[in-house]
């Protein structure tokens, strides 16, 4: 985790007193990597369920971003939510994989 100072920011002169955009900047610095990943993929694989019926890539996006979020909940100690994603993984994959099939055999 990444050490913070203690005192607000206006009292360090980071910046000026009320500035509500100084304190998501400073939320985000204060977090450790990890959680930045997780925040990162969790929100690449939400992005990819809302867009997945436009096109099969993106149900092989949204497979991609379970198998990060999977990473992320291993790395963060939370292995059943590691686990949960990884078979979220594989029923994506499959999908993806039948979507294909038929959109081949199809034409």
């Amino acid at each position: 985790m990444v050490p913070v100072r203690s005192g607000n920011a206006a009292s360090l002169g980071l910046a000026p007193a009320g500035d509500p955009g100084f304190r998501v900047v400073h939320i985000i610095l204060a977090m450790d990597p990890v959680t930045i990943f997780g925040i990162a993929a969790l929100t690449f694989m939400l992005l990819m369920y809302a867009l997945e019926r436009r096109d099969p890539r993106f149900i092989l996006g949204f497979a991609i971003g379970c198998a990060l979020s999977s990473a992320y909940g291993f790395l963060s100690g939370a292995w059943p939510f590691g686990v949960v994603e990884i078979v979220w993984c594989g029923v994506a994959l499959r999908r993806f994989w039948e979507v294909r099939r038929f959109r081949t055999t199809a034409l």
